[in-house]
């Protein structure tokens, strides 16, 4: 340890004990070496976009100190990076995360940063919601993207809510992203909305099961829905044209259960997102499309409600 003196050496150490640890990543970071450059980055208060001249600048003992800690209690607890030092970035935004939220991660990021062109004409966009909104990254990025619309976001989570709300005071928007607590549609009312956007929960409940520790500090209720993981997409698809004004879009991440949604509806036209800086399971539909197929939507919400049923019932002879 004593041979550890310079900014490079503790990312490449840090970096080399990871690796070492067998960590797992997928929080904002993908491999060993982003990942401790992050924490010690952190641990000294610099941004990552560093000269390279400052890799080599040799470290003061309490701040070797600081570092050595972080980088152990990432690996002792198993913790992702983010919820260690209360930060994830999202959008080219900085956040507060911690255990009561998902750390943000999803590709709809770029979909932001790009303003969802080609799909609505920005200038158009007055209205949006955010729906299972969690740490309300996805709205506040929305806010900061469109700034002359009104953003709705939901959660069923008030410890969610409570983060959120954290994260609006931060970026100074409460005039302009309003939370309300209930599931997906329930708290909205009678409102339409120019874009409707998603990140819900869509692991199966195996898949959850399954998950490295890293992903099991996350609260379950932001990952699991059902069996297949679909259970939260069905509702969405089956009301979201209610919501949706005439030229408005749905955009919703179902990820892994990508595969397992076109299976559910063989008829509908998704349109699968693609992303220059990795990532996939997006899918995009207009009104016109959601109104053309409401019959399929709604027939698939009610075979599953009814397979709930008939479960439920078969249990109660257990």
């Amino acid at each position: 340890m004593n041979s550890l003196a310079t900014v490079r050496d503790f990312i490449r150490w840090g970096a080399s004990r990871f690796g070492e640890a067998g960590l797992v990543f997928g929080h904002g970071t993908d491999n060993a070496l982003d990942e401790s450059a992050g924490l010690v980055m952190h641990a000294l208060h610099l941004g990552m976009e560093l000269p390279g001249d400052y890799l080599d600048a040799v470290l003061s003992a309490a701040e070797r100190q600081e570092i050595i800690d972080l980088i152990e209690s990432r690996i002792s607890t198993r913790k992702p990076a983010a919820y260690l030092i209360h930060e994830a970035w999202f959008a080219g935004l900085s956040f507060y995360v911690d255990e009561r939220v998902l750390v943000p991660r999803s590709p709809i990021a770029e979909l932001i940063i790009n303003r969802f062109t080609p799909w609505v004409e920005p200038e158009r966009v007055e209205s949006i919601l955010d729906l299972c909104t969690g740490s309300g990254c996805i709205a506040i990025a929305c806010a900061c993207a469109f700034p002359d619309a009104q953003v709705l976001a939901t959660d069923i989570s008030a410890d969610a809510l409570a983060v959120a709300r954290m994260n609006i005071d931060r970026h100074e928007l409460v005039n302009r992203v309003q939370l309300l607590e209930g599931g997906l549609f329930d708290p909205v009312g009678e409102r339409y909305f120019d874009l409707i956007v998603s990140n819900p929960p869509y692991v199966s409940h195996q898949e959850v099961q399954q998950l490295p520790q890293e992903f099991r500090h996350e609260p379950v209720l932001g990952l699991s829905a059902g069996e297949d993981g679909l259970d939260l997409v069905v509702q969405i698809l089956k009301n979201a044209s209610r919501y949706l004004s005439e030229e408005g879009i749905l955009v919703v991440e179902v990820g892994c259960s990508q595969s397992t949604l076109v299976e559910q509806y063989p008829g509908i036209p998704f349109i699968w997102l693609e992303f220059e800086h990795g990532g996939e399971g997006v899918f995009l539909l207009e009104q016109a499309q959601l109104r053309r197929h409401q019959q399929d939507f709604d027939r698939v919400a009610r075979l599953r409600a009814g397979t709930a049923d008939s479960n439920a019932r078969s249990t109660d002879y257990v």
